[in-house]
């Protein structure tokens, strides 16, 4: 299926179009961007030869900054910083990280603050839009300067990239998708290793996976509160708005319009004057992950639509300034990465136990394990275990990497963010999440089946007729991993996010008065 193009203008770029890129979305830069950055290029000549020292211009880099003069060799020079940062190990980045790389990298140098030319923006948009992906190690990066080194060789016909399934050198691959490959002028190779760009755009994936994983999370709870004959008098509007944090609130509204007329909750209102917290505090828990995914969010907003280069270029007038600084410290992303690692992890140790808890005969009143066939059955036992596994897996993963900053490159780099670290977990945290919620989701389809005739809610019995579908029910013992692939797919392709924005957007538009802080609150102006 064909996808929008993404243009990437003066203005703002969202999370969601960077995304796009990453997923194969073609991209084009504007003619006004493409004109600032030619603007900054032509006078990047006579700054050069002005006699200042200017940082990676006609100085060294890292520590060798005290070396200056005029290099001999701009292509050389170039080149040669790209091939010694080149030192990144491990695995390579998937194809929609690397892409995201690369498309951050774009954004940044499209601003027109780098001093490149445009056709170094060009050739990279060519490489996103053709297929080249470079081959760029996960591993190795504190932040910056490995895996774009590895990136940037291959727009100058080095290193290796995949094109067409096959993996090849970059020069090959370049000329079986028509691109010629650059000979590096000034700072061509530097400004491509100076940013944070592996973090944003690993950074950007995380993001959105998460903000899908949120609302699909309150799904599942939804489904597994009516499976469990719970209560709403936990998301009672009034009790929501004494506490009025926003997610909490948003939360509570969301759980409220999917269980709407259910058969289930109505037969079983007195079952259980309290749930267990996994219950009763979705929104609290979930709410407090939004909150913290609006944080996360506006902090990788702001690094894409930012220039993270050292130094960066500024034109006063008609004269060319150079500005060496620190905007290439990824600590502003970091810390929010890390944070979103934490959220997530909420999220699954909370759909990891109520998962458990369907299907704990004690405590649901269901059969044990959801199996309600032959003697015998192992029904839903395992699946549990995996969501515990996971979920365990994302706890370590919620440890912050942002801490572990230690002194590099002879101390001048005394301080670093750890940030690509920060977000390759956040992102495989939000990937086992996926699992875990679907799962849940496994569940809780199962146990609703052995409330029939009596029908779910309004949201909830679109979902479980969603489940149901892809996912028949259980009447004897067969392989489980294809079912929860299934679900996980309906997880992450959008099928059941779909659902719970057109369910809460049909209860906005029909009820569009909200949970507030009540009448005299001190917390209200």
């Amino acid at each position: 299926m064909s996808q929008e193009e993404v243009v990437f203008g003066l203005g703002s770029t969202t999370i969601d179009e960077l995304v796009a890129v990453a997923h194969g979305a073609p991209l084009r830069v504007a003619p006004e961007a493409l004109a600032a950055v030619e603007r900054t290029n032509l006078l990047l000549a006579g700054l050069a030869a002005s006699g200042q020292q200017i940082y990676g211009l006609t100085t060294g880099v890292g520590d060798l900054y005290k070396v200056a003069g005029v290099q001999p060799d701009v292509a050389d020079v170039q080149l040669g910083m790209l091939r010694s940062h080149a030192s990144g190990v491990g695995v390579p980045h998937d194809e929609p990280a690397t892409r995201a790389i690369v498309a951050a990298i774009v954004r940044a140098l499209s601003r027109g603050h780098s001093g490149i030319r445009p056709v170094l923006v060009t050739t990279l948009v060519e490489m996103l839009n053709r297929g080249v992906t470079p081959v760029a190690p996960s591993q190795g990066s504190v932040g910056y300067l490995t895996a774009t080194a590895h990136i940037g060789l291959v727009a100058f016909g080095e290193g290796e990239a995949w094109f067409a399934g096959e993996r090849l050198p970059a020069a090959t691959a370049l000329e079986r998708a028509g691109i010629a490959p650059l000979v590096p002028a000034a700072r061509e190779g530097h400004a491509i290793i100076s940013g944070t760009y592996e973090i944003t755009g690993i950074g950007a994936l995380a993001v959105a996976g998460a903000r899908a994983l949120v609302d699909v999370a309150d799904l599942a709870g939804a489904m597994s509160l009516e499976a469990l004959r719970g209560n709403t008098r936990g998301y009672d509007p009034r009790l929501q708005s004494l506490r009025p944090h926003p997610g909490q609130i948003e939360t509570a509204r969301r759980l409220n319009a999917l269980l709407a007329d259910s058969e289930i909750l109505d037969a079983h209102r007195d079952h259980r004057l309290q749930d267990a917290l996994s219950l009763r505090c979705i929104p609290q828990v979930h709410g407090s992950v939004r909150d913290a995914l609006a944080y996360v969010e506006s902090a990788v907003q702001t690094e894409i639509d930012s220039v993270t280069d050292n130094p960066v270029f500024v034109v006063d007038g008609d004269e060319l300034l150079a500005l060496p600084g620190g905007n290439g410290h990824g600590a502003p992303v970091a810390l929010a990465l890390d944070t979103l690692a934490i959220a997530v992890a909420e999220v699954s140790t909370m759909s990891q136990a109520r998962a458990d808890r369907l299907t704990h005969a004690a405590l649901s009143g269901l059969p044990a394990f959801l199996a309600s066939g032959s003697l015998g059955m192992s029904g839903f036992m395992i699946p549990p275990y995996v969501s515990a596994a996971l979920a365990g897996e994302n706890r370590a993963l919620a440890a912050p990497a942002s801490v572990h900053t230690v002194p590099t490159c002879a101390g001048q780099e005394d301080h670093v963010s750890m940030g690509t670290t920060a977000a390759i977990k956040a992102r495989q945290a939000v990937a086992n999440a996926e699992r875990i919620v679907a799962i849940e989701l496994l569940c809780a389809a199962e146990a609703l089946d052995l409330h029939a005739p009596l029908a779910p809610g309004v949201g909830t019995a679109r979902a479980h007729a969603a489940i149901r579908a892809h996912v028949a029910p259980r009447d004897t013992d067969r392989v489980m991993a294809p079912d929860v692939d299934a679900v996980t797919t309906l997880v992450t392709d959008g099928t059941l996010g779909r659902i719970v924005a057109e369910i809460t957007a049909a209860a906005t538009a029909t009820a569009p008065e909200a949970a507030t802080a009540p009448e005299g609150d001190p917390r209200v102006d």
